[in-house]
């Protein structure tokens, strides 16, 4: 899957290290709303062009689920800072 790095330069392999870093930093770097949504600038990174098959569940249990993630971060973040505004 990945012998596309296989002809690259030291140069060509540190550019690719690099740019995946950023792509992984501004995806860690996300917070408030970012941290919910379908992220195709970081899945864009890879060399293969696929369009994702998403599925996504019925209301009430992809409701569940985000409340189970909101409830995740207060447990392993407790003292994250609450950012109080509406997505728009």
């Amino acid at each position: 899957m990945d012998q596309d790095l296989d002809g690259l330069s030291r140069e060509e392999l540190i550019a690719e290290v690099k740019r995946l870093r950023t792509g992984i930093r501004a995806h860690r770097d996300s917070t408030g709303h970012e941290l919910c949504w379908h992220h195709p600038k970081l899945w864009s990174l890879l060399p293969e062009r696929v369009t994702p098959e998403v599925a996504v569940p019925p209301w009430p249990k992809f409701l569940r689920g985000c409340l189970r993630y909101r409830e995740s971060l207060d447990r392993q973040l407790p003292n994250a800072p609450v950012l109080d505004r509406e997505y728009e």
